[in-house]
């Protein structure tokens, strides 16, 4: 028995797949460009459609004067998670807006992860939620993020911000 599968079912198929492949070339080229991630060793663990991961190793600099990651980190690392979760679908998107709150500290070594998920778009409007968490799952911090298109794409020459 063969199956067929129906023209519509086929073409949701490669829409996905095109989707998911343009959110990998989207997330190459934010790599290449971001100097702040990576000094401070943030990578890019996945991405996709509306989502990102990231991940970032607490390094002996990033730690305060009560012996824990310092918190602009967590935020450097949640931000960028966010960011690239907006961006995903290569249209020129900035955080407007974000809210975070510490959950446990994060400590020296410590390998972490920021998982960015979109929760609702509105006009040039979306909001994510970002969960940083240790390798066990446990949870070290939360943002919601506000983002606004601006107009232009990530790949192309139509890139507001591309430098040439």
């Amino acid at each position: 028995m063969t199956l067929v599968t129906p023209p519509g079912e086929a073409a949701l198929d490669d829409a996905v797949l095109a989707a998911e492949d343009l959110a990998q070339r989207v997330g190459s080229a934010l790599m290449e460009r971001d100097r702040v991630g990576r000094s401070l060793g943030i990578a890019l663990a996945g991405i996709g459609p509306g989502w990102a991961s990231m991940e970032m190793t607490v390094r002996d600099d990033m730690i305060n004067g009560h012996d824990i990651c310092h918190g602009a980190y967590l935020f450097a690392l949640a931000d960028t998670a966010c960011a690239y979760a907006g961006n995903s679908r290569n249209i020129n998107t900035l955080s407007q807006g974000v809210s975070l709150a510490f959950v446990a500290p994060a400590l020296k070594g410590e390998r972490l992860s920021a998982e960015a998920r979109e929760c609702v778009t509105a006009g040039r409007s979306s909001y994510y939620d970002v969960c940083i968490t240790r390798p066990n799952g446990d949870v070290v911090a939360i943002l919601r993020g506000h983002c606004r298109t601006v107009g232009g794409a990530v790949l192309g020459a139509e890139d507001a911000f591309a430098k040439t």
